[in-house]
């Protein structure tokens, strides 16, 4: 280990306890390294910018993150609750039942935990405190159900990884969908048992004509999902431009179907748009910098070669790559772990003959699992702000919840072919 990337790992370590901005403390530790390993910084730069550059995968992120901002800023978000509370809001906890169904729908269409939280959050949250739901149970099942959605199709999180692994991005979309699911139903089946000891209410009966009307009212919403994922998987269009396609019909229902969105919003959704792809695209580009580093001191190898003397399995790496993620997505965002750490371990899957659409299903759930995870979980902190809900509360309810999303973990980890079978139907 040299002397130079002893004094990156010091100021890398210091990012994260000084807080200090990501993509500059990033660039800065990559600056000295640099600087003392005799490099000349302008080959960092070159590098961080072409390898910006030609990731034309990349593409897709502003295109799901736009999509989310219009389903949010539009009445879209309005017509999915009202759907998913026609075919579960019946039974006990109701509301609860809707709230990770409308989450698998919503997922469907953007993407992004944190944009399923914040817009369906809102009227979730709000309706459930209005029908006798206590506020940290409708927070914490709120952000449960929120993680659902970086892991069915699409997702922006296996943008990143498609990026940095070379994995096929439909392969990854369709390797997400049946552990997208089981965190559904694991997370129903733990509302099944906390309902009935609660006495939660059961939500509203319709009449049958209401019901189709409601239907027809969200089917152009619920058209969404099935547009993209239909337009990858046909081979009619590539994720990138499923992703245009998606933003595009979300601003055409939204603006011309549902009459929700106005001038004003329009530049609003833009600017929020820019706001977040720059802030994003930055990191990225630093975190190609951090790339750099590793690669140049040959830590994978490092690693590997480790790993190999002490004959560690398949399955032991495994667990040991859950473990380390779980401890890093309860201190780090999830762009972060993606980008910084996911390259080191990468060259490990190859090795121990891993497949890296299996590999790449299982790190991304376990990351959205982190971000509801204490002490960092960034979807305790919008649900406590969307509430009023002190985080403390909504974490004693969050951690039955977080054993029922490990459990789904452990099986996706252990179990390969119920990530790989349905992508292994198709051809990519």
């Amino acid at each position: 280990m040299s002397f130079a990337f002893i004094v990156f790992l010091i100021i890398f370590t210091l990012i994260f306890i000084l807080k200090i901005p990501m993509p500059l403390g990033f660039f800065a530790a990559t600056a000295i390294y640099a600087y003392l390993s005799g490099f000349h910084l302008s080959i960092i730069t070159e590098k961080m910018v072409m390898s910006l550059y030609t990731k034309y995968i990349l593409m897709a992120v502003p295109l799901f993150i736009f999509t989310g901002n219009v389903m949010n800023t539009g009445k879209v978000t309005q017509k999915i609750f009202n759907f998913a509370n026609i075919v579960v809001g019946k039974f006990y906890g109701g509301l609860a039942y809707v709230n990770v169904i409308a989450s698998i729908i919503f997922s469907g269409m953007t993407g992004s935990a944190l944009a399923d939280a914040s817009g369906l959050g809102v009227m979730e949250i709000k309706v459930m405190r209005e029908q006798g739901y206590d506020d940290n149970f409708s927070c914490a099942i709120t952000a449960a159900s929120a993680t659902i959605g970086p892991i069915f199709p699409p997702s922006i999180p296996m943008v990143f990884y498609s990026m940095l692994s070379g994995a096929s991005i439909g392969k990854l979309f369709l390797g997400g969908m049946v552990p997208g699911l089981l965190v559904g139903v694991a997370l129903m089946i733990y509302i099944a048992f906390i309902a009935k000891r609660r006495n939660y209410p059961r939500g509203e009966s319709y009449t049958f004509k209401k019901a189709i009307t409601i239907t027809i009212s969200a089917f152009p919403a619920l058209l969404t999902p099935v547009i993209l994922l239909g337009g990858i998987y046909t081979g009619v269009v590539t994720p990138t431009e499923a992703a245009a396609l998606a933003a595009f019909y979300s601003l055409i229902i939204s603006v011309l179907f549902y009459r929700s969105i106005e001038k004003k919003e329009l530049i609003s959704i833009l600017y929020d748009t820019l706001k977040m792809t720059g802030k994003i695209s930055i990191i990225v580009a630093t975190s190609f910098g951090i790339c750099f580093v590793v690669t140049n001191e040959r830590i994978p190898n490092i690693i590997a070669e480790w790993l190999i003397n002490i004959n560690t399995n398949k399955y032991v790496f495994l667990l040991i790559v859950n473990i380390a993620y779980i401890i890093l997505g309860m201190f780090i965002n999830v762009n972060t772990i993606t980008l910084v750490f996911t390259p080191i371990v990468l060259p490990l899957i190859e090795t121990l003959g891993i497949d890296p659409v299996h590999f790449g299903v299982v790190i991304v759930l376990n990351m959205m699992i982190g971000l509801s995870t204490p002490p960092y979980g960034g979807l305790l902190f919008v649900t406590s702000g969307i509430s009023g809900t002190p985080i403390k509360s909504i974490m004693k309810e969050m951690f039955p919840m977080l054993l029922v999303m490990y459990a789904v973990l452990f099986l996706i980890t252990y179990i390969p072919q119920i990530v790989l079978f349905i992508p292994n139907l198709f051809q990519f």
